[in-house]
């Protein structure tokens, strides 16, 4: 037996919130950006975050109505991905709060930023790693707005680095869940892909 949902009759605000319960675990984009006059720091965590493309290197999220983040990117052409780990979980949190565009969540939440090397926006300070990124170009969805970025630098820190590769055990990532639920690491599975040539697998 399954329990079944119909789009168009439960509403867009319930079928939301279904949608964010079953497509888990989803990795976050702790995005910074510059308002254009570029007095003021943002930074919002937005889960709909993946990888878009490899060659170019390219990254997406989505802004679920018109955010600041967005406002800012189609301003300015520039945005960071900061890593968003474990230990930050209550600041990564906090900077989801609707604060006024003019109140930036670096300032509001205490919140210390270093230099980004090739854009304008900072990075967060304590995140473990960076991804410097100029607008590839946005997509208007719906009531939403997908924003594709290019990588144009990535900073890791040191000490997630083994034999030259950032260590997800190191990382910590944390991940959003349906309602309020946050989700972090678990445990690991090493598993290889099967190549053809190997099929069936012994």
């Amino acid at each position: 037996m399954r329990v079944d949902f119909d789009p168009e009759s439960l509403g867009a605000g319930a079928f939301y919130r279904l949608l964010t319960a079953v497509v888990v675990p989803r990795p976050i984009a702790w995005v910074s950006t510059l308002a254009a006059d570029g007095t003021t720091a943002n930074l919002a965590p937005h889960s709909f975050f993946t990888v878009a493309c490899t060659d170019p290197p390219i990254v997406q999220f989505t802004s679920v109505g018109r955010k600041d983040s967005l406002r800012n990117v189609e301003a300015t052409g520039e945005f960071v991905v900061n890593f968003a780990p474990e230990p930050l979980l209550g600041q990564i949190n906090a900077t989801g709060t609707d604060f006024p565009a003019d109140e930036g969540e670096f300032d509001a939440v205490g919140i210390e930023r270093e230099p980004s090397l090739r854009v304008k926006p900072p990075r967060v300070a304590a995140s473990p790693v960076a991804l410097e990124c100029r607008l590839h170009s946005t997509l208007g969805i719906g009531n939403s707005t997908l924003v594709l970025g290019r990588v144009v630098h990535a900073a890791v820190r040191e000490d997630v680095v083994v034999d030259g590769h950032p260590d997800v055990r190191r990382l910590r990532p944390l991940s959003r869940l349906g309602r309020d639920e946050w989700g972090t690491l678990g445990e690991v599975h090493d598993l290889a892909r099967i190549a053809y040539r190997d099929w069936p697998p012994s």
